[in-house]
């Protein structure tokens, strides 16, 4: 018997990501099975497609005529010229697939959602009603990467992130400690951030340099969110993308979460939030949640 499947795919600047949901004898969306997403590298954008849908049917076993429809979003979705093996095809807009995606993976009622790609993208999401986008930050992973390449001579986020666990950011950071006796937000003068990179000591090593970087990135994709949150009067962040899944993060948004008040959440599989929200556009869920 031929399956019903409905495939995602985010294409993005670097990776192109593909998940799906089994729909086969679903009568609703508590009974959509979510296949487990995977990525693909690739030049450009078309041979990622392509290679990234080849790679999902092979690893799953499954044929074209399992295949219900095909949901494209991202970046890239706009160098598609014609349908996927013919099949149903349809884009959807990448800020709409963040927030079905970061709500089905938080299972939160409404919060912002928060895509930490190449850059930051914000939208509020709550179920029953479009998502929404709020604007975002060009710093983001891209950031990282590029800074390290040029301060470190690294470009692997991973090797990067690595390095990072054995710095310390006493030789990199300025703290509210260090220019004040008053304690801004009780507790945390030691540890809150006067100025990113505001007391680099020349014995700074290249770990604490990464390390630094890596902090600098998530304080300020942290702030601009709690802004958004404090501007709906709610406390819940979820943070998606590939950035979301680098160690530090867990620690950084735990120390804000604590010293604001805030509820970040780095739900499971964080790094595919947009492709699964793609999908489901085009499941039993639909554009709704």
């Amino acid at each position: 018997m031929s399956k019903k499947i409905i495939i995602g795919i985010d294409i993005g600047g670097s990776t192109t990501k593909i998940v799906g949901f089994d729909l086969t004898n679903a009568k609703s969306p508590a009974e959509q099975k979510l296949i487990e997403p995977l990525f693909v590298r690739a030049t450009d954008p078309i041979t990622s497609i392509y290679g990234a849908f080849g790679k999902f049917l092979d690893v799953n076993g499954y044929s074209l005529s399992d295949i219900s429809k095909v949901m494209v979003t991202g970046a890239g979705a706009s160098y598609m010229s014609k349908p996927i093996y013919d099949l149903p095809c349809e884009k959807i807009e990448e800020f709409k697939s963040i927030g079905l995606g970061g709500l089905y993976l938080s299972g939160l009622e409404r919060g912002i959602i928060t895509s930490c790609g190449t850059g930051t993208a914000l939208v509020y999401a709550e179920r029953g009603n479009d998502p929404k986008y709020l604007g975002g930050t060009g710093v983001g992973g891209g950031t990282l990467v590029g800074l390290s390449k040029k301060l470190l001579g690294m470009d692997n986020v991973n090797h990067i992130s690595d390095l990072a666990k054995e710095g310390s950011l006493d030789r990199v950071d300025l703290k509210i400690s260090d220019i004040t006796k008053q304690d801004i937000v009780p507790g945390f003068g030691d540890i809150m951030t006067a100025s990113n990179f505001g007391s680099v000591s020349d014995l700074a090593t290249n770990a604490d340099i990464a390390l630094g970087i890596i902090n600098m990135v998530f304080e300020t994709i942290g702030m601009v969110s709690i802004f958004a949150a404090r501007n709906y009067g709610i406390r819940d962040v979820v943070l998606t993308g590939n950035l979301s899944g680098v160690y530090q993060a867990c620690g950084v948004f735990e120390t804000l979460n604590k010293m604001f008040d805030m509820n970040f959440i780095i739900p499971k599989n964080s790094a595919f939030g947009t492709v699964i929200g793609a999908a489901l556009a085009g499941s039993l869920t639909g554009n709704q949640l």
